[in-house]
């Protein structure tokens, strides 16, 4: 590589002439990308044409051969199932929310009562607050152990 300024002198259309340079004005042909490029697009409007052709034989062969499957199990009026349900499910008309305050009030109302149970064998119920008071008392009775079984 030289670092010699090279001379040029300026010619006509003030395009610069170099002793090493030269251009050839048939140094590139239009044609052949003319034709190539042309040859392109045919190809791809040919590609088009077929991918349209496929589209066209595939959705006919579709149509012929397409049986709709069978009709669901779900009508316009879905049976509810067996009982028992899950609450809030549709067909179950109770509020699950009322139920449990009705379950915990029944719940509240037996720990809390008092009364016989058979008088005669002598069972009474007594409220659940009292019995841990009596059994904080007098403690638990005592359980016999049963024998230990032999081989």
């Amino acid at each position: 590589m030289s670092t010699e300024q090279r001379k040029h002198a300026l010619t006509e259309g003030d395009r610069p002439v170099h002793q090493d340079v030269a251009y050839e004005p048939t140094d590139v042909r239009v044609s052949p990308i003319l034709r190539f490029l042309i040859a392109l697009g045919i190809m791809v409007v040919l590609s088009y044409i077929v991918t349209i052709g496929i589209y066209k034989g595939l959705k006919s062969f579709w149509a012929s051969t397409y049986a709709p499957p069978p009709p669901s199990r779900l009508t316009a009026t879905p049976e509810p199932p067996p009982e028992p349900r899950l609450q809030a499910m549709p067909g179950h008309r109770v509020d699950p929310q009322q139920d449990l305050r009705d379950k915990v009030r029944a719940d509240t109302e037996a720990n809390e009562k008092l009364g016989w149970l058979d008088e005669k064998a002598g069972l009474a119920q007594i409220p659940v607050s009292d019995a841990m008071k009596i059994i904080a008392e007098k403690g638990l009775p005592v359980v016999a152990t049963p024998p230990a079984e032999t081989k």
